[in-house]
């Protein structure tokens, strides 16, 4: 895969217990998680796994729908492989 240079990766941080669920298997199609995306000064996206599809289905979020201050940082690790695959193709340039 491309390096994603600027890519940030959150998630909600009320939502989500990073020491005891920070890896998610590729094959956990019953994972509800949610991850957020941004790269450098652009727009941060929304990306939910949609089970019926099994495809993550990215949104571009505005400023107002969603309060940063609950986003927490996520590693690279903690992202399913699935989604890794379709961050990398979303932010190809």
């Amino acid at each position: 895969m491309t390096a994603l240079s600027g890519l940030r990766l959150y998630v909600i941080a009320s939502a989500t217990n990073l020491a005891s669920d920070t890896i998610i298997e590729s094959d956990d199609t019953k994972a509800a998680r949610i991850f957020y995306s941004r790269r450098g000064n652009g727009p941060v996206y929304r990306w939910l796994y949609q089970e019926t599809l099994a495809n993550w289905r990215p949104s571009r979020m505005q400023s107002l729908d969603f309060d940063a201050h609950k986003l927490s940082n996520a590693s690279w690790k903690s992202v399913p492989e699935t989604l890794q695959v379709q961050l990398g193709q979303h932010y190809q340039d």
